[in-house]
């Protein structure tokens, strides 16, 4: 048994596994590694009592080792460890946590008594500790009139990417009515079709010009703006969609 620690970062590794083993001495050894991968080998291996994951490593992110860990030992106990406090990976561990998980989500900006905090209550209180920082971003992410579905996160993600109707519609196996019924679900959800409705009420009359936005560019901010894509995410989505380009040339 002892403390996994998986951070990319050599300096904030070091730090994290010199504080844990002074202040958890008796859940030593703490164990520490740089990749996601790595740190779903070791817990594989040996369970240890806590995982404490960065969001954003090299391969496998944290919510992805989180995934395949938990899938594994559903009572495994992670704190994450994030720069981020982006909306999409609080849509993600939502998905994948099991239920009762007791966890934490913890920002870089902690101080070092909350690092201490929050790793006490997941391992020793069995409760979960959210930085106050994200608890309502938590909320939004998870709740059915705010949170997207999978596929308006794809829809979200081709927009994204810049695809057009008929590159989505062969990409998702849709019809182009398909694909504008998505696009406009995506819309709604994100709020852009009540912006475009308050914005030509006021600008409306003899001299109104039509519609404001562009509605799938305005998507994009407001996604951008809420946390649910980021330059990290979408140079992975990126990738995949080269991939899948290679593959499907006409």
């Amino acid at each position: 048994m002892a403390i996994l620690i998986a951070e990319d970062n050599a300096i904030q590794r070091q730090y994290l596994a010199q504080l844990y083993t002074a202040r958890f001495p008796e859940y030593g050894p703490v164990v520490s590694v740089s990749t996601g991968d790595e740190a779903v080998s070791c817990a594989r291996s040996a369970p240890p009592d806590l995982i404490v994951l960065d969001i954003q490593m090299p391969g496998k992110n944290g919510i992805q080792a989180a995934r395949e860990i938990w899938s594994a030992h559903p009572q495994a106990r992670i704190l994450f460890w994030s720069q981020f406090k982006d909306e999409i990976y609080l849509r993600e561990l939502s998905k994948c946590m099991p239920p009762d998980t007791v966890y934490g989500y913890l920002l870089k900006t902690a101080t070092e008594e909350q690092l201490i905090s929050a790793a006490r209550a997941v391992l020793i209180d069995e409760q979960c500790w959210i930085d106050r920082e994200i608890r309502g971003l938590t909320s939004r992410a998870v709740h059915s009139s705010t949170a997207l579905t999978d596929t308006e996160y794809e829809a979200l993600i081709d927009i994204a990417l810049g695809l057009t109707d008929n590159t989505i519609a062969r990409r998702r196996f849709l019809s182009r009515r398909g694909v504008q019924n998505r696009l406009s679900a995506l819309y709604a959800k994100l709020g852009v079709d009540n912006e475009e409705a308050e914005l030509s009420g006021h600008l409306g009359g003899p001299n109104a010009t039509g519609q404001v936005f562009n509605a799938r560019n305005r998507a994009v901010l407001v996604a951008l703006l809420r946390g649910l894509i980021n330059a990290a995410e979408l140079a992975r989505e990126a990738e995949e969609l080269k991939r899948w380009l290679a593959a499907n040339r006409p």
